[in-house]
């Protein structure tokens, strides 16, 4: 490593190094930042990805079934309304 007034000259494998260094040191100060920088983050986050999945399966379910229920209640008032006219009709 060589310095004169304003730059550094690194070597390719130094500067390499010193890149990983800093950026697994951000990663971890990342991590434990939102309460996952220890042993049990992996655990943490598989909890966290289940969590999601069963809200999307329920919440998917639920419109599916609100979608169901609307449907029903449209033909309904549609039988509703036709049977109404023809017996008022005739």
């Amino acid at each position: 490593m060589s310095m004169d007034r304003d730059h550094i000259i690194l070597p390719r494998d130094a500067l390499d190094a010193l890149l990983e260094d800093a950026a697994e040191r951000g990663a971890r100060k990342a991590l434990a930042g939102v309460g996952l920088g220890d042993e049990d983050a992996p655990e943490h986050i598989r909890g966290l990805r289940d969590l999601f999945d069963m809200y999307r399966t329920v919440r998917n379910g639920a419109l599916r079934q609100i979608g169901q229920g609307l449907a029903l209640l449209l033909i309904g008032a549609l039988v509703f309304f036709v049977s109404t006219k023809l017996s008022t009709g005739r």
